[in-house]
C-alpha cells in the first residue's frame, strides 16, 4: 500500500508498505481522509524520534472487525493501551505506560491507505457529518479536554492565545461555556472566522496583564507562552495545548510568587466532539484550506508549513 513514511526526519511517499493484518481485538480500517496536524509538522522537526507512517486525525471505513462496524465510517482515539498498568487500572488510559500512539509512537498512522486500531478506540461517525468535517473529531476532542481538567463558569475571564487550527477549535468549544472569552492571534483573516461566530478577538496588544482567570496557550512558541502568562491574575490557571519542538524558557519564580497553576492538556473525549459536529455547534469548514490526494502528500506537507495556512487534508480513499 501507499503511505507517507517518516524516517530520520525525512518524509517520503512509499508504495511498498504491506497492508497490516489486525491482531486480536483490533480492526482494519481503510482510510478515507486524514488531516495534517501541527504535531505531524513537529515530528518532521524532531519533536520525537518516530519512524513510520505519520498521521492521527482520520476518518475511515472498517474492512475487518466486529460485524456492527464493518463497512461503517469511523474515527479513532489515537492511544492504544495495555489495560493492566497502573494508569489503565485507574482509568487514566491516555497515560498508559505501555501505550502506542497512532502515527506518533510505535504505531503506523493515518497517512496510509490502511491502519489498525483497537476496536474499543473506534467511534461511528453520525450519518449527517460529512467525511471531511469528521476529520476534525480528534482535535475537537483535544480542545474539549480543557473542560475536563479545568472547571469553567460564565463569570470566568478566559484567554485563548493562537489563531491557528487548534486555537480556533479551542476558542469555539470554550465559547459554548458562556465564559468571558477573548481569542488573540496575528492574522486578521483567521480571527475573522471566530468573529463570525460572535467570539471577541484581538491582537496581542488587546491582552490586559493580570486580567484573566484562565489562559490557554495554543501557539507552541515562546512568545505565545509569554502572552498567556502575563495575562493571568495571581492564582490563575495556564493551560498548555501545544507541544514544543525545542526547550521553553520561563520565569519559574513568578509562577511561584503568583501561585500559578500550570496544566498540560492533550487528548480528549470523542463522543461529545462528534455530538458537537453532528449538531452544528462547531464550524470547521472555514478551517479547510486545501485537500490533496495521497500521492501528492509531500506537496501537501509543504503547503501545510506555509505561513497563514490552517488545515490541509489528504484524500486517501473513496
Amino acid at each position: 500500500m501507499k503511505g507517507l513514511w517518516l524516517e530520520n526526519n525525512q518524509l517520503q511517499l512509499r508504495t511498498d508498505i504491506p497492508i497490516p493484518e489486525p491482531p486480536p481485538g483490533e480492526a482494519l480500517v481503510r482510510v478515507l481522509r486524514a488531516g495534517i496536524c501541527n504535531t505531524d509538522l513537529e515530528l518532521l522537526r524532531g519533536y520525537y524520534p518516530y519512524t513510520g507512517i505519520l498521521g492521527h486525525e482520520f476518518v475511515g471505513v472498517v474492512e475487518k472487525g466486529p460485524e456492527h462496524l464493518v463497512n461503517q465510517r469511523v474515527v479513532g482515539e489515537i492511544n492504544a493501551v495495555c489495560g493492566h498498568c497502573r494508569f489503565c487500572r485507574s482509568g487514566q488510559l491516555t497515560h498508559c505506560e505501555n501505550r502506542t500512539v497512532l502515527g506518533i509512537v510505535n504505531r503506523n498512522g493515518a497517512f496510509g491507505e490502511y491502519l489498525c486500531l483497537p476496536v474499543e478506540n473506534l467511534h461511528l461517525v453520525p450519518d449527517n457529518v460529512p467525511t471531511e468535517v469528521a476529520t476534525f473529531t480528534e482535535p475537537i476532542a483535544a480542545a474539549l479536554e480543557i473542560q475536563q481538567q479545568v472547571p469553567l463558569h460564565p463569570n470566568d475571564r478566559v484567554l485563548v492565545v493562537g489563531d491557528g487550527k487548534l486555537g480556533q477549535l479551542v476558542a469555539q468549544t470554550l465559547a459554548l461555556t458562556g465564559c468571558e472569552l477573548l481569542a488573540v492571534g496575528r492574522h486578521q483573516e483567521k480571527l475573522a472566522n471566530l468573529e463570525a461566530r460572535g467570539i471577541k478577538t484581538g491582537l496581542a496588544d488587546a491582552v490586559k496583564d493580570g486580567y484573566f482567570d484562565i489562559s490557554v496557550e495554543c501557539t507552541g512558541n515562546p512568545e505565545g507562552f509569554a502572552i498567556a502568562r502575563r495575562a493571568l491574575r495571581p492564582r490563575g490557571t495556564l493551560v498548555l495545548k501545544s507541544t514544543y519542538a525545542g526547550n521553553l524558557s520561563l520565569d519559574a519564580s513568578s509562577l511561584v510568587v503568583d501561585e500559578i497553576t500550570l496544566i498540560g492538556s492533550r487528548c480528549g473525549p470523542f463522543t461529545p466532539a462528534l455530538q458537537l459536529l453532528a449538531t452544528g455547534q462547531i464550524d470547521v469548514q472555514p478551517l479547510i484550506h486545501a485537500t490533496y490526494p495521497l500521492i501528492e502528500g509531500l506537496a501537501a506537507f509543504e503547503h501545510a508549513q506555509s505561513r497563514g495556512v490552517l488545515k490541509i487534508l489528504l484524500e486517501i480513499g473513496q
